[in-house]
């Protein structure tokens, strides 16, 4: 790749670069010069034009030529240079830049040598700052210049997107990544988020994003958009002052009487709105990340606890603050578990299932049962299967683990959150994708303020998992 960078014409010097149509008439320009030549060639020469071109910028960026318009026209070219990249050449670009923003090996030597050749604290203090400058400087700046674009912040956060796609094949990324993450970390802090209800009154931007982010239920049309933003509903976002049209985290809530069983029933676009001020209980059906290259950022917890106080402002009658969940490894779990034969159930009690629904193998009857695309509405094979898949759920919640925390995601989410597990529900989400998932299982979390604060300590802490007393005695 080097040696193709090295053979090709140097692109003419633009400059000023004020407009994206130079840009776009770059692209086409390369776009045709590789419109005849072999596949596999066209890749490696685009990839090497990239390549030479960036390493131009980069140069102009470490020399900070120009002033304020020629930076932002720059950061401008690297940005469409590297939108406009395929996923293989954005990798190429990205080592380029763990390469070219380095920092300076003497400066970084002789920093860490200071630091071990310190002889008191104060000594030690100015030799740790020199160090944190040596190490940070280069990339930080960089990655700076985009804050000139309008959208440079979204920019930078599908740019770490790519990143953790990456780094599972390029573990030199993950110092970028790391960088990266320390400015991310900081211009995403909890005190500059704005919490935002969304309303049918909403922008219609924003509202077109709830229906492309929706990650839980997917909303079918407005209608169905429109019925879970009605009076009885709430929806709440978290939005950042430079991504104005981009929620970042919102959560749908349905303000009822009593906890529902069914998700079907609660979306349900034909029934009637109830007054919200004679709802008792506010139901968090959906939370939705809607930024990849955010993951790992978490906003939740606070977003939960901003909507809990805001809710209780507003609808003082609201007492209880709970969940309807869905168990997204439930299945992939158990259908694994009953192919490798582990024993999840008492042998008694497999056996009274396999006689109650005329299964001559035990071992395999709870399998084979589930495995009929009619067993929800084969009443005989559902009622018998009720019991043994509440305890099936129960151990999967509270016993299976990754590491320290519930194996799954949801559950550790909201049991780190403070929450309880509250209840487990049977066939309360039929769709194909809540079969899909966990046979149509969903659970409650139930956020009692009182309780919070000690059961998140006590999960931080200890790994104690909060649970309601119907939920344990499941486990017998």
């Amino acid at each position: 790749m080097e040696r193709a960078a090295n053979s090709i014409t140097p692109l003419p010097v633009i400059p000023e670069l004020t407009t994206l149509g130079r840009i776009r008439g770059w692209w086409r320009g390369l776009a045709a010069s590789l419109a005849a030549a072999p596949r596999g060639a066209a890749r490696d020469r685009a990839t090497a034009r990239l390549v030479a071109r960036l390493r131009q910028l980069f140069e102009e960026a470490r020399a900070r030529r120009g002033g304020e318009n020629a930076v932002r026209n720059r950061a401008a070219w690297i940005a469409a240079i590297y939108r406009g990249a395929s996923l293989p050449q954005r990798a190429a670009i990205l080592r380029l830049v763990t390469h070219e923003f380095a920092p300076d090996r003497a400066e970084l030597a002789a920093a860490i040598a200071e630091v071990q050749a310190a002889a008191d604290a104060d000594e030690l203090a100015r030799a740790e700052a020199r160090l944190r400058l040596a190490l940070d400087a280069p990339r930080a700046k960089f990655f700076a210049l985009f804050n000139l674009l309008p959208d440079g912040v979204k920019f930078l956060v599908d740019l770490r997107a790519d990143l953790l796609g990456l780094i599972a094949q390029d573990a030199g990324l993950e110092v970028l990544r790391v960088e990266l993450d320390s400015l991310i970390e900081r211009w995403f802090d909890p005190g500059f988020l704005e919490l935002t209800r969304i309303t049918w009154q909403s922008p219609a931007l924003v509202l077109e994003k709830l229906m492309a982010y929706e990650a839980v239920h997917p909303i079918a049309s407005w209608t169905d958009l429109r019925n879970r933003l009605d009076i009885d509903r709430r929806c709440y976002a978290f939005f950042h002052p430079r991504l104005p049209d981009e929620p970042l985290i919102f959560v749908e809530i349905a303000l009822v009487k009593g906890t529902p069983g069914s998700v079907q029933a609660l979306l349900d676009e034909n029934a009637p709105a109830a007054d919200p001020r004679a709802a008792d209980t506010a139901v968090f059906y959906s939370i939705s990340n809607t930024q990849k290259g955010l993951r790992g950022v978490s906003f939740g917890n606070l977003l939960l606890k901003r909507v809990i106080d805001d809710l209780r402002d507003d609808l003082p009658n609201l007492k209880v603050f709970t969940t309807l969940s869905p168990l997204p490894g439930f299945r992939a779990w158990l259908d694994q578990a009953l192919r490798e034969r582990h024993e999840l159930l008492p042998a008694a009690e497999v056996a009274k299932f396999a006689a109650a629904v005329g299964h001559a193998a035990p071992e395999t009857a709870i399998a084979d049962s589930l495995a009929r695309a009619d067993w929800p509405n084969t009443a005989r094979v559902a009622q018998a299967l009720r019991p043994l898949m509440e305890k099936l759920c129960a151990r999967y919640l509270l016993r299976e683990k990754s590491g320290a925390h519930p194996l799954d995601h949801v559950a550790q989410f909201h049991l780190g959150n403070g929450a309880r597990l509250n209840r487990i529900y049977w066939l309360a989400d039929t769709s194909a994708r809540g079969l899909r998932q966990s046979y149509g299982m969903m659970v409650s979390y139930r956020y009692d303020l009182e309780e919070v604060e000690r059961n998140h300590e006590r999960f931080r802490n200890g790994g104690r998992l909060a649970a309601a007393g119907r939920v344990s005695r499941l486990l017998g």
